[in-house]
């Protein structure tokens, strides 16, 4: 099953990558196959929680869809456009400096995907609004999203799954990750000043008119953004304290959207219509296809040779630490960071377990094993960046982006999130080293 699930990952991931065919197709196909030729069952596939459809994200997203679609109604993403425009003085660097910063804190403390599903809107408008290709201020906020997410416990999921296995606590993250993220936000804006700086262009006439709009005309229906507005920060609420309520995301969210559905008066196959269906159904065969791949070893086969050739010991684990940064960063730009973690978790407590003796906490958390968690989470959640599924916000992003009539092709994405990857990676290597093995 090795080769047939490996084979499976490989021809479906070219097709992806040539877009001869849709994306969405592409992963059905291969999620079919996955099944027939029984890699998976379909026990494993749609009620296996390591292997299959992680149903968390797929109803998060549906129930995130439907409230934006809900406040799209409203003009509230027009209003937050134009004043957001008029924040930046119209100038387009500014305008992707602004939404760069907001994205990142607000996937810190939310998540990258529902963050998104929220600026996305405004984004198309704006670029609507200034007469200027939205191309780059998408790519730019999904790659926003995942480097912010990965500065707290709650903001990326391999975080959450990290803390789960180490038994380590939000503070932690705060205090070994955020620092770096800053750093690296900071460094990579003045690499996108050097990219970008000369190349966005908005003619004076178009900067005069938006600076002369009215963002409170574009309110179009006060009570539903009343009604929209109080159940989304709610919702905004319940995710930041999701941990305390002992509910996952997606419960909260599908509590939102139903309560929305039901005081907004709107009718429900005009919502559900617009909901990305394609983005969804591509996501749930991307889940099977990847399952398939860790449920045949091929992730774990990788994981355990990596560990192999770095071999670690009780008194070194630097070049363990060196080389998990960039081979957690291109595994996960390639499949999808979540089932790595879950593949390289289990790996990293027997490694503890081994060379520092026991299996509890001391093992796990000892002043040596501590850089290889860091190391983990940042490959993991900044190597998303490098290609168009290696997040569940670029998968967004680009459905978002489709829908609109502006595609981002899986190669232009790559020559934008590539770059940024191999940035992010390199600070965040050099970061691992000074503080945890020449100064620690």
């Amino acid at each position: 099953m090795f080769w047939v699930a490996t084979c499976i990952f490989v021809v479906c991931y070219a097709a992806i990558v040539s877009e001869k065919i849709h994306k969405t197709k592409v992963a059905l196909a291969g999620a079919a196959l996955t099944l027939i030729l029984k890699v998976l069952t379909q026990e494993d596939a749609f009620h296996n929680i390591e292997l299959g459809v992680d149903w968390n994200v797929i109803f998060l997203l549906i129930s995130m869809m439907i409230m934006v679609n809900i406040m799209s109604k409203t003009g509230v993403f027009q209003y937050v456009a134009i004043k957001a425009a008029k924040l930046g003085r119209g100038n387009p660097f500014s305008i992707m400096v602004i939404f760069s910063v907001i994205t990142a804190i607000a996937s810190a403390l939310l998540d990258n995907v529902t963050t998104v599903l929220l600026l996305a809107p405004v984004t198309l408008l704006i670029a609507d609004e200034l007469e200027i290709d939205p191309v780059p201020y998408l790519i730019t906020e999904a790659l926003a999203s995942n480097i912010g997410g990965t500065a707290t416990l709650i903001g990326d999921p391999p975080n959450i799954m990290i803390a789960s296995k180490a038994g380590l606590n939000f503070m932690d993250f705060i205090v070994h990750i955020a620092p770096i993220i800053v750093i690296i936000m900071v460094v990579w804006m003045i690499f996108w000043k050097v990219v970008f700086g000369k190349r966005l262009h908005v003619s004076e006439k178009n900067k005069i008119r938006v600076m002369a709009m009215n963002e409170r005309e574009m309110i179009k229906d006060p009570a539903l953004l009343k009604k929209s507005g109080t159940i989304m920060g709610l919702t905004i609420l319940g995710f930041m304290m999701h941990g305390f309520l002992h509910f996952e995301p997606a419960t909260i969210a599908l509590a939102g959207a139903a309560t929305l559905l039901l005081v907004s008066g709107e009718d429900p196959h005009h919502i559900l219509v617009e909901v990305e269906w394609p983005t969804i159904f591509f996501f749930i065969g991307l889940f099977i296809i990847i399952g398939g791949t860790v449920k045949a070893g091929m992730i774990s086969f990788m994981s355990q040779q990596m560990i192999a050739l770095t071999a670690p010991t009780a008194d070194n684990t630097l070049v363990l630490s060196m080389v998990m940064v960039w081979f957690s960063g291109i595994a996960s730009a390639i499949v999808d960071n979540i089932p790595f973690v879950a593949t390289m978790n289990p790996l990293l407590v027997e490694l503890a377990a081994k060379i520092f003796g026991g299996t509890g906490v001391e093992a796990l958390q000892h002043a040596k094993m501590m850089p290889v968690w860091w190391a983990l989470s940042l490959g993991a959640c900044l190597g998303g960046n490098g290609t168009a599924i290696g997040a569940s916000a670029n998968v967004i992003i680009v459905g978002m982006a489709e829908k609109a009539g502006k595609p981002i092709t899986f190669l232009r994405f790559m020559k934008y999130g590539v770059p940024v990857t191999m940035l992010t990676l390199a600070i965040s290597t050099a970061y691992i080293y000074v503080r945890y093995y020449y100064f620690g």
